[in-house]
Order: structure tokens, then sequence, then C-alpha cells
């Protein structure tokens, strides 16, 4: 089974969501969580993961179906010498037994790392990174993803279901 996991921030919650899925070009999801998280880490500058990270264990604690890989929407390594990103934090805390793939929306200096993955007809790259896998394996799955636009239509979804859940 493969997840794709995202997190939105109100005032007072964090919502966390995961979108499970049994292949890479699938159009819609096989099943889906939600998990409202009430005590949230405030942001703290190059210390995302202390926020994030806890509301996603959060929503991939409900889930029932042993996981080959998650999805999440951001970087899993931050540097070229691995610098831990979310992702990396997120494989360390299900003890390395579930592959992670970042996929980012934007480049940042010194991430040239990452690999480009171009969709559809955009102009725009996402950048993915991975552990637990070969990042160009992961870009592979990325561009095999179903959607005919930049962001693919699962990861997408994550993000809506996170967004609009009340």
């Amino acid at each position: 089974m493969l997840a794709a996991v995202d997190v939105s921030y109100r005032t007072d919650i964090a919502v966390a969501s995961c979108v499970l899925f049994h292949g890479w070009d699938d159009p819609t999801e096989s099943g889906a969580h939600v998990a409202r998280i009430a005590d949230v880490a405030s942001y703290e500058p190059g210390a995302f993961y202390r926020r994030e990270l806890p509301c996603l264990l959060a929503v991939l604690g409900e889930t029932q179906a042993p996981l080959e890989v998650i999805v999440i929407d951001g970087y899993v390594w931050l540097s070229e010498d691995n610098r831990l990103g979310l992702g990396a934090h997120l494989f360390e805390a299900l003890d390395r037994r579930t592959a992670i793939v970042g996929v980012a929306k934007t480049g940042f200096a010194g991430s040239h790392f990452a690999v480009p993955v171009l969709r559809a007809s955009s102009g725009r790259a996402l950048f993915v990174t991975a552990a637990g896998v070969d990042p160009a394996v992961a870009a592979g799955w990325i561009r095999a993803m179903h959607g005919a636009n930049r962001i693919p239509t699962l990861l997408k979804r994550a993000d809506r279901l996170c967004r609009d859940a009340k």
C-alpha cells in the first residue's frame, strides 16, 4: 500500500490527512484518514519537523495496512550531505522500514541534489528526494502518478482533504 500525507494548520489545531492507494498511476484513493491534532508545536525556523512530524505520525497511526512508501509534501533531505528534513525524520521515526518520498514544489539555494520532475505540460519542476529508495526511482514514481497537471491527482487530494476538513 502507498500513502500520500499532508498537514494543514488552523489557529487552534492542525489537520493531517493520509490518502491510501495501490498503484502509482491510480486516479482515486482506496482509502483516506484525517486526524485533528490539538497540541501543535509552534513553528521553529530550521526545525519544521518538530511541528509537522507528530501530526504525520498521528494520521499514519490510523492506517491499518502496512505501507511500502509514504509521499510527503516537502524535502526528505535538506542538503547534499544528508542534513535531515521532515522526510528523513519520518523515515527514522518509522524505524527505516518504510520508504519516504519527498515532493517539494519549490527549490531552494543548495537543493541541486533533488531530482527535478516535470509533469504534463508544466514548465515548473517538482523536486524529489527520498529515503529508503533511490531518488531517481522515486522521481519515476512521481512522474508516473495520475493527473494531467504539475501536481499529481492524489497529492492534490491529500492537500484538499486536510484543508477542507472541518
